[in-house]
Formats: structure tokens, C-alpha cells, sequence
């Protein structure tokens, strides 16, 4: 499998895994969702609010690069996230329809590599100012592997909660 459909896939299993999560969510009370569970965001939303804040800030960086341009237009109009727990939205019903979103923008990012592109270099700046230029390809791994990390999160706050969130493995998809 070349590394362009390497990335389609994992932009699916990011729009498949959010979806089953809101999903999820869902089913919860809002005092649920929003309990503190001594997660690093908190709450079950706490920990959604920051998969969409984090993903915002790394499409945002990547609409810089000339392979993303096209497909991240979209972005143009959307405030950047002052901190990785900016509130996106008050709600769930919110926060979904924008995570919604921002997952049609990623697999359309996929869509479009060609691995030319994926070597390229991509100069960025983190929340602290800190310039960094790496290839794109292991900064796009990294967004994919960052919302993995913190959707295995909220499935261990989702079972505490009492929400079997089913099969989440990537090898579903395949």
C-alpha cells in the first residue's frame, strides 16, 4: 500500500472512530459528558472539544502547504484555537456537526496527495511560536496518531461512564 493510501485509510478510520465516539457521547447525560474524569482534558467532552481544537490547528498549518491548499480553502474563515482546550463549541450537537466537517476536510486532504508532495518540507509555527520545518509525511502521521491517542482515551472514559463503544480497531475497516 502506498503511503497515499496509507493516509486515505486513516482518514476514514478518523471519520468512522469520531463518528461511533459522538455516537456515544451522545447516549450520555450532559452532567456525564461534561464530569470531570481526571482525564488531561477532563471530560469526555473536554477530551472531543481537544481532538477538534488540535486537529483545527494542525489542518490550519497544513492549508500553508501547497498539496493541502485546495482542499483546506475551507479553513480560511475559521478562528484559529488560542489553546489546545479552547472551547469549539458549547454542546455536543455543536461540536459533532464540526467535527463532522473538519472530517469530510481530511479525507479530501487524503484524496489529493500524490507522494511527491508527501516528502515535501512544511514550515510551521507550534502554540508557542516555535518554528519547525519537518516532511509532510510524518506530520501528517503524527495529527492521525494524535487523534488515535486521544480517542483511546475516550473510550476508557466512555466505559468508566458505562458505554461499551464496540470494535475500534483500524483492521475494522479492511
Amino acid at each position: 500500500m502506498d503511503s497515499r493510501s496509507q493516509l486515505q485509510l486513516l482518514a476514514k478510520y478518523n471519520r468512522w472512530m469520531n463518528q461511533n465516539l459522538y455516537a456515544c457521547a451522545a447516549r450520555l447525560s450532559p452532567e456525564a459528558l461534561f464530569a470531570n474524569r481526571g482525564a488531561f482534558f477532563g471530560s469526555i467532552f473536554g477530551t472531543l472539544n481537544h481532538l477538534a481544537a488540535g486537529d483545527t490547528l494542525w489542518l490550519k498549518r497544513f492549508a500553508a502547504h501547497p498539496a493541502c491548499r485546495v482542499a483546506l480553502a475551507p479553513l480560511a474563515g475559521v478562528p484559529t484555537p488560542l489553546a489546545l482546550d479552547a472551547v469549539l463549541y458549547p454542546d455536543l450537537a455543536g461540536l459533532q456537526r464540526y467535527r463532522d466537517w473538519l472530517d469530510d476536510l481530511i479525507i479530501g486532504m487524503a484524496d489529493e496527495f500524490s507522494e511527491d508532495a508527501l516528502g515535501q518540507p512544511l514550515t510551521y509555527a507550534n502554540t508557542k511560536g516555535v518554528e519547525s520545518t519537518r516532511k509532510l509525511m510524518p506530520l501528517l502521521l503524527h495529527f492521525f496518531n494524535h487523534q488515535t491517542h486521544h480517542r483511546g482515551q475516550v473510550t476508557t472514559l466512555l466505559f468508566q461512564a458505562g458505554i461499551d463503544p464496540g470494535i475500534t480497531d483500524l483492521l475494522a475497516l479492511t
